[in-house]
């Protein structure tokens, strides 16, 4: 085979630094978004959603071929850190924003798009019942990851 093709599609949740806790402002959520999905267009992996709450974001995008999930997550993460500090005249305690260090990435199947895009979509809705921990719990579950709780909320 003469060509390298591939079509993966990721889920992806990271948190806000549990340790020092800066929320993200709503003024400024769509904006993050936008550059999130920036990040995400500049490495090739195209996002077709992008949302959350103030605490957490969910980005589904299909990954470059050339990039690997890690990567693409510290490029996203360092830079919309380095983004968000600069928009400090908002709030001034994020200039001490961050991200957690570690972060969930869920394969999703194709036909599962809209549907994850959906549940993406309506994650204020969601979080009116549960909490990020709980979400992230059930995600867990689901796909079958081991984990030591221990380290999940740093």
């Amino acid at each position: 085979m003469s060509q390298s093709l591939c079509q993966n599609y990721v889920h992806i949740i990271f948190h806000i630094n549990f340790v020092n806790p800066v929320k993200i402002p709503s003024e400024i959520e769509r904006d993050l978004y936008a550059y999130l999905a920036e990040i995400c267009k500049r490495h090739g992996s195209n996002s077709s959603m992008i949302n959350g709450v103030n605490d957490h974001v969910h980005i589904l995008c299909r990954l470059a071929k050339d990039l690997s999930i890690a990567e693409l997550i510290q490029k996203l993460k360092s830079n919309s850190s380095r983004w968000m500090k600069t928009q400090n005249h908002i709030d001034p305690y994020l200039e001490k924003f961050s991200w957690q260090k570690g972060y969930g990435s869920f394969s999703v199947s194709p036909s599962n798009l809209s549907k994850v895009e959906q549940y993406i979509a309506q994650q204020k809705e969601h979080h009116k019942r549960y909490s990020y921990k709980e979400e992230y719990l059930k995600f867990l579950e689901k796909y079958d990851v081991e984990y030591n709780e221990k380290y999940l909320w740093e």
